[in-house]
């Protein structure tokens, strides 16, 4: 989760001064809860596919086609802001390249392209890269979200909120930011079907990442914020990097410049994981063209993979390698993939209720266990981050999203191969098969094991 999403956060924040640190400990409740639902969730019913297979579960067909539909789109949406603090990076290690329009978008898609040919290999290709990605990009910028504690000066937070807008405002101008950076919290959830023992792993998975996600983020941005003037972070394209170059010297914001790059390709992988899996899923029901679903040799869902890069690269050109231009075209696309992954959201969060629900006493469902209580708080926390991000990400989200409409009529005569297709009848059995299951295996006990 920790991803580029983090990387240039700082400085589309810096407009709000003090309010920016409030907005991140506040999407970071949202976050978590939002965890404990996708924690239940995969608990319950660990299906590939993710907030599709779960929508689908407690909605039906078209539900859940309008959830994957959604949710591709905020998918390969988000792939160029991840290309665009890769070079924003990159501009730190190479000041000389700034201005190079065509060189940026070369790199841009590139590293997009080349993360795509590690998908094509397998889910277990994907998962070792992620993995290295993961212990790289960790040391250094947990080193500045700790240590970076002695160098803040505690003046540059007098400043709450600079922004001019009502401080209501403000903070919810944060929240499709702030949230982008927590974009991937179900991302265990979605290659259900290749992972080990998915109903304790998941979950554990789920809640612990997106808690230690958190601490980085608030500190992290806290470190940045008081230590670079607010002036400079505004136009800066690699804040993280600026920060270890006033804290440590020249050498420290080349290892963060690294560590950011490292961590982008890392973002573009488990994100290009997802791309392939959750239309597949929506694909072998029927939910998606069939082109989704087609398999490779290699077992991976080639053609469809394809497909949503060719659309993840339209958007990549649109990309500029000044800074500032950066920056704009960053925020931009943040609020589009944000706005579109919020609405899945909202569905997982009812689903889980409906479902917690359904298998206690109403009375009873209310009052024990934090899951329900969690379900609500990410259902409020979702609403909330579509209000913020803006009427002009709401329209483009919703006419990517009402491009479905002939889509799905085309599919609606197509029926997927015996066994395949969740009737709405087959869901509720499956429900109860599931239920049967989790009530001799809660995942309170399970996450204590």
């Amino acid at each position: 989760m920790v991803g580029s999403g983090f990387f240039i956060a700082p400085s589309v924040l810096a407009r709000f001064g003090t309010t920016a640190l409030i907005g991140w400990a506040v999407m970071a409740v949202g976050a978590i809860s939002l965890g404990m639902v996708f924690a239940r969730l995969a608990h319950i019913a660990p299906a590939t596919g993710g907030p599709y297979a779960y929508t689908r579960m407690g909605f039906g067909r078209f539900a859940g086609f309008l959830i994957a539909w959604g949710y591709w789109i905020s998918i390969w949406a988000s792939l160029p802001a991840m290309a665009a603090a890769l070079v924003g990076y990159l501009l730190a290690l190479f000041p000389a390249l700034t201005g190079h329009r065509l060189l940026g978008i070369a790199i841009a898609l590139g590293s997009m392209w080349g993360v795509a040919l590690v998908n094509l290999r397998g889910v277990k290709e994907a998962g070792i890269f992620q993995v290295v990605t993961t212990y790289t990009k960790l040391v250094p910028f947990v080193a500045i979200a700790l240590l970076g504690l002695f160098w803040i000066d505690w003046h540059s937070f007098e400043t709450v909120n600079p922004s001019g807008q009502p401080f209501l405002s403000a903070l919810a101008a944060t929240a499709p930011i702030t949230m982008f950076a927590f974009l991937g919290i179900e991302s265990a959830t979605v290659p259900a079907g290749d992972v080990i023992d998915p109903r304790r792993t998941i979950p554990r998975a789920t809640v612990l990442g997106t808690i230690v996600s958190a601490l980085i983020y608030i500190l992290g941005t806290a470190v940045v914020m008081g230590v670079i003037p607010r002036e400079t972070l505004l136009r800066s394209s690699a804040p993280f990097a600026d920060a270890a170059r006033v804290m440590w010297g020249p050498w420290a914001a080349t290892m963060i410049a690294l560590a950011a790059i490292i961590s982008s390709v890392g973002a573009l992988n488990g994100w290009t994981l997802m791309l392939s899996q959750v239309p597949m899923a929506a694909a072998r029901d029927g939910a998606m063209p069939p082109v989704f679903g087609h398999l490779s040799r290699r077992g991976v869902p080639a053609r469809g993979l394809v497909i949503s890069m060719i659309l993840s690269t339209l958007l990549v050109l649109l990309e500029t390698s000044g800074t500032s231009a950066l920056v704009a075209f960053y925020a931009l696309i943040v609020n589009l993939s944000t706005d579109a992954a919020m609405v899945p959201y909202v569905f997982c969060s009812v689903v889980e209720a409906i479902l917690y629900v359904n298998r206690r006493p109403v009375s009873r469902a209310l009052r024990v266990g934090p899951f329900t209580p969690a379900a609500i708080v990410a259902f409020v926390f979702s609403v909330g981050t579509i209000y913020g991000a803006g009427e002009r990400a709401g329209m483009w989200s919703l006419i990517l999203i009402l491009l479905a409409a002939p889509v799905w009529v085309l599919l609606r005569d197509v029926r997927s191969p015996p066994g395949e297709t969740l009737s709405r009848a087959d869901a509720d059995r499956e429900r109860d098969a599931i239920d049967a299951d989790s009530d001799s295996t809660p995942l309170s006990s399970a996450g204590r094991r």
